[in-house]
């Protein structure tokens, strides 16, 4: 049988967990964050590596020197000395890009066909290196934990007090949780690198306004989804979004 003692250093380890909180830059939304960022960034040099080693880099063209120069003047605003930042383009269909803590971005030659000028490219950087600024991969990484460790303390409770039940809980808190807490948290953090982005595009002396004709051009002959079951916002609510942010970006100047 579980004793108490175990349920109460669950719940304890819990409380500790959620008391380390921070702030991500621009929007000040709290956030709970208890991996280190040298942690964090060990993490991301190790998996930049490993993409890279994976990977076709394409360097020495048009667009390569482009994704650069841009990532630089974005890079130079964003306030984060201690990244050591670098920007390849990778030859992929695919319409991504990412940037791993430490400030590693990687950009696919996929998005190239609807980022159509240096202000559309410079919004997909963005938008990539904001998640890196408010350390968006920290906090899933430790929303997951505290997810497993609250689900850790319900399985000690229910196995305790009510045993034939347990797989019951373990299905209804694993969907719960996941509709509940982490795909709309996922929502959270894209609308958030949204709205980072566009004041790093805007900081970096980009037209913000042409970050409304990429996500136009990303949803072109696309059939858009609901929010719910997707860890990204709808096209239509991205982009009436990132509108109301230009605005006030426009009235506030």
């Amino acid at each position: 049988m579980i004793s108490s003692k175990q349920i109460i250093l669950s719940i304890s380890t819990i409380f500790i967990l959620t008391s380390c909180t921070s702030k991500s830059p621009y929007t000040n939304r709290s956030q709970m964050i208890f991996v280190s960022s040298s942690e964090e960034m060990a993490l991301g040099e190790k998996s930049y590596k490993e993409a890279l080693n994976e990977a076709k880099v394409i360097n020495n063209t048009k667009d390569s020197q482009r994704i650069k120069i841009i990532g630089q003047k974005i890079a130079q605003v964003s306030q984060k000395n201690d990244f050591k930042w670098e920007f390849n383009l990778v030859e992929d269909d695919q319409a991504n890009a990412f940037c791993l803590p430490g400030g590693k971005v990687v950009v696919y030659t996929g998005i190239l066909k609807y980022a159509k000028n240096d202000d559309q490219l410079a919004t997909v950087i963005s938008h990539e290196i904001a998640h890196a600024l408010a350390r968006h991969g920290a906090e899933r990484m430790s929303q997951n934990m505290v997810q497993q460790g609250v689900g850790m303390i319900g399985n000690i409770v229910v196995g305790a007090t009510a045993p034939q039940y347990q797989n019951a809980f373990n299905m209804a808190y694993g969907a719960g949780s996941n509709l509940g807490v982490m795909l709309p948290y996922g929502r959270l953090q894209e609308s958030e690198a949204d709205e980072i982005g566009i004041y790093l595009m805007y900081n970096a002396g980009y037209n913000i306004s042409e970050a409304i004709k990429f996500w136009e051009n990303m949803n072109e002959g696309k059939s858009d989804r609901s929010d719910f079951f997707s860890t990204h916002p709808s096209s239509d609510t991205r982009i009436s979004d990132i509108q109301k942010i230009i605005n006030k970006i426009n009235k506030d100047k």
